[in-house]
């Protein structure tokens, strides 16, 4: 399976999603202008991934920042990776924020809520 990458930019994160490197990562921040274009391969890829996912799976999200629209499909993300994980797959979520950005952290705990995988919580 093909590794995606997009390189960060000041509106768009930076996303890893590596198969054979057990590599699924999300820093930066994002607030691009055409959020389902950005997202569009994302969600595909994921798809491609959860027909033969890896024993473990461990997404790490470092966002600083990201705006509602992004919220919504940053949650499809999880929602995704949250259906292998009830698949019988151990899958988490390493979930970091600035220890000042209480905003972050609630949002994390948020999604947690809403899912059924583990989140770890990390402060930076």
């Amino acid at each position: 399976m093909k590794e995606l990458t997009i390189k960060g930019t000041r509106q768009n994160p930076n996303i890893i999603l590596n198969k054979e490197k057990n590599i699924f990562e999300f820093s930066g921040q994002s607030l691009p202008e055409n959020v389902q274009k950005l997202y569009q391969p994302i969600l595909s890829w994921i798809d491609e991934y959860s027909d033969a996912p890896n024993d473990n799976t461990s997404i790490v999200f470092k966002m600083k920042y990201y705006n509602s629209a992004s919220s919504k499909v940053i949650f499809e993300v999880l929602k995704k990776f949250n259906l292998i994980y009830k698949k019988g797959k151990n899958v988490k979520v390493e979930w970091y924020f600035k220890e000042e950005d209480e905003d972050m952290q609630e949002s994390g705990k948020y999604y947690q809520e809403l899912l059924d995988m583990p989140f770890n919580f990390h402060s930076l």
